[in-house]
């Protein structure tokens, strides 16, 4: 039976290069994509039709050749399945409804896979199609990131870049907040154990919005929401490797790796490379290319990259992005970097 590379990186082999996926490789910078998506009367429903959105999956894999997939979907289907109105506005993105009676949400909370089973079907078509040496990625969002959202709500309209609303109801309503994100932390993990049921090897948490958060913040926000999403899931039977992305964490990123127990740490731009070294030393990790250097192509793009394969190459690693890839990105400039690395 083939091993996939990324499941041998995820384990902590090294290899002569590494394997490598990117954050968004399904997105409107393939014509291919924005065509697909023209066919869709919405975002929502383009996520949730399953032939519609394995295509979308598909289409990076046709092209590039990356090590691996990750199911197109969305990190805010979750609260659609809690019972909150979820929409998406041309140029404004994200809308969501008022947030439901904690209660209610919590009692909806065990039913999120069986909810979102159309992204369990999407799973299943593509590891069908799927070459038994590329992996398939399942994920989420991390419960702090689909809070923000959801306490936000319709309304966003101060700091919208660092969550502003969302954390100062952090500081201010403290029970609700945290009785949200376990919430989440259920209805995640009943998500995450469905798509595993449906194909997916590999699990990631996506926590987008980790960064400009003080230690105890960062502790209560993110670090125990995150072991008690690995806790549940692992005693739900799932036993692929699972990925945890503390975006923007920064030094912090080390406390993350030691103390959750994910089986590898996704790094973002910002993260310098001697801080990813001393990740790495306690655990895979996967990153971190800037996408707007990726925007930018040139000497500097293969300059970056030769730095990554340096920093990090002799250790398990996952060549990625720190963030996901941009809709204006030039096709060539990512078949560059995969040039570069030995991927094509």
């Amino acid at each position: 039976m083939t091993t996939p590379a990324l499941i041998k990186a995820l384990r902590g082999e090294t290899s002569d290069r590494p394997p490598v996926w990117f954050m968004r490789q399904a997105g409107r910078y393939l014509p291919e994509y924005r065509r697909l998506r023209a066919e869709a009367p919405d975002f929502i429903a383009f996520c949730l039709n399953p032939e519609m959105a394995a295509e979308a999956t598909l289409q990076p894999m046709r092209r590039f050749g990356f090590d691996a997939a990750i199911v197109f979907a969305d990190i805010l289907l979750i609260p659609r399945a809690l019972g909150q109105d979820v929409w998406f506005e041309t140029g404004e993105g994200p809308r969501l409804g008022e947030l439901p009676a904690v209660g209610r949400m919590r009692e909806l909370a065990p039913a999120a896979g069986e909810h979102l089973h159309p992204v369990g079907e999407t799973l299943a078509l593509v590891r069908k199609a799927l070459e038994p040496e590329r992996a398939l990625i399942g994920f989420c969002g991390a419960p702090w990131t689909v809070a923000t959202y959801m306490l936000d709500g319709e309304h966003r309209t101060i700091g919208k870049g660092e969550r502003a609303q969302a954390r100062t109801y952090a500081y201010a309503e403290p029970a609700k907040v945290d009785a949200v994100l376990e919430v989440l932390v259920e209805a995640s993990a009943r998500y995450l154990k469905m798509q595993a049921d449906s194909g997916a090897q590999v699990l990631k948490i996506f926590e987008s919005w980790a960064e400009g958060l003080p230690d105890d913040l960062f502790e209560r926000l993110v670090l125990r929401p995150h072991q008690a999403l690995v806790k549940r899931v692992r005693e739900l039977g799932v036993t692929v490797p699972l990925i945890g992305f503390p975006r923007g964490s920064a030094a912090l990123a080390e406390r993350y790796a030691a103390e959750v127990a994910v089986d590898a740490v996704a790094l973002d731009t910002a993260c310098p490379l001697e801080v990813g070294k001393r990740v790495q030393a306690i655990k895979p990790i996967q990153g971190a290319l800037d996408p707007l250097l990726l925007r930018a192509g040139g000497e500097a793009l293969d300059r970056r990259v030769d730095q990554l394969m340096e920093a990090w190459g002799q250790g398990p690693w996952v060549f990625n992005l720190g963030h996901g890839i941009l809709p204006d990105v030039p096709i060539d400039h990512v078949e560059r970097v995969l040039k570069r690395i030995g991927a094509q």
